[in-house]
């Protein structure tokens, strides 16, 4: 292994293209940048490497134009792969320069194996090297906001040392972080949601999230998808919050539910064939309103009824954590269909006694 990083980070700039070919793959070579949207390996052109030394700056160096985020290539490597420390990095890059090269013009287009998406592959992964929630800092977390039973189905899980990079140039930070799982309609993963957390208190103003600037970030593909929260057969609520959506399930733990994550994600959230009825979980807010017209449009177009609910606060995590279970029952009884009172919230209610 090489002695320091920086000998490490001049020896991959050295062959700075291949770097890009292996780990950004669903990039392309433009004059001397290659271009790809994200360190996720994402299509577009937002993020650009400098593949050879210039007055500009040193090959290798790379900057993203949308978050204006920078770095070299060990970067590239444990963004693109979601590696959790730099052992692994080191590792991974030791093992990158002992492959042999093929000059990239010698290799037909028909012969290049096809790659999966890096910023979903990435999600894949942080998801699998992630560990149960219970007795962790994110049982904690959602306990404290009134969540005391979290029916998730296997959609959450915990991380001990989740990379948090700042929006400027601060050095990566490591937090213990929720990570959610992102799906799409066959239940394969596209994508993840990292909430980090404050593993030293509970305070009013952060309500247990770590004292970043930006504590809940995605990455993969969201549009069309969402956290899933049990199996969808003819009945679905859907929100935006993971939270919101967690609180529902404390009082309806059989009603399949989803959390789009974003009030413009859960307008173009994807509805499975055979759903019926969709219960909007709106936050109360002006984005909420116009989701609520857009989804409720296209499920009307798609002969599904559509049924708003209601919080009495800013969404329902505020409900359950000021009134209690209990009232919170009451206001639903009032919202759902009469048979979906009997189906979800009065047979629940029979489970727990």
């Amino acid at each position: 292994m090489p002695r320091d990083v920086s000998e490490l980070a001049r020896r991959l700039a050295r062959e700075a293209e291949a770097v890009c070919r292996h780990y950004l793959s669903n990039g392309k070579r433009e004059g001397r940048y290659w271009l790809v949207g994200d360190v996720h390996n994402t299509p577009g052109r937002s993020l650009f490497v400098r593949l050879k030394d210039s007055p500009k700056g040193p090959a290798g160096k790379w900057t993203d134009a949308a978050t204006g985020e920078h770095g070299d290539l060990l970067d590239i490597i444990r963004e693109s792969l979601g590696l959790r420390d730099f052992r692994e990095v080191a590792q991974e890059a030791e093992r990158f320069l002992k492959l042999p090269r093929i000059e990239p013009e010698l290799v037909s287009k028909a012969d290049r194996p096809a790659m999966p998406a890096g910023s979903q592959e990435a999600a894949r992964r942080l998801f699998a090297i992630s560990s149960p929630i219970h007795g962790t800092v994110v049982e904690t977390y959602l306990q404290r906001r009134g969540i005391a039973r979290v029916h998730h189905g296997g959609s959450l899980r915990f991380h001990p040392r989740c990379y948090y990079r700042p929006d400027d140039n601060l050095p990566t930070e490591t937090w213990p972080a929720m990570i959610a799982c992102v799906t799409d309609l066959e239940g394969r993963i596209t994508g993840a949601h990292r909430t980090w957390l404050d593993p030293d208190g509970f305070d009013r103003i952060r309500l247990g999230k770590a004292p970043v600037d930006t504590p809940r970030r995605a990455m993969g593909d969201l549009l069309g998808n969402a956290v899933r929260f049990g199996a969808v057969a003819d009945v679905l609520a859907a929100g935006e919050g993971i939270e919101t959506m967690l609180s529902l399930r404390c009082v309806l733990p059989t009603m399949p539910m989803a959390a789009a994550l974003s009030a413009n994600h859960l307008s173009a959230m994807l509805l499975p064939s055979g759903l019926r009825r969709l219960y909007i979980a709106c936050d109360a807010d002006a984005a909420g309103d116009m989701m609520q017209a857009i989804l409720t449009h296209r499920a009307a177009d798609a002969g599904i009824e559509a049924i708003t609910l209601s919080p009495r606060l800013g969404d329902f995590n505020e409900d359950l954590h000021i009134f209690g279970p209990d009232a919170l029952r009451t206001a639903l009884r009032l919202q759902l269909v009469p048979e979906d009172v009997v189906r979800f919230l009065d047979s629940s209610m029979a489970l727990a006694q």
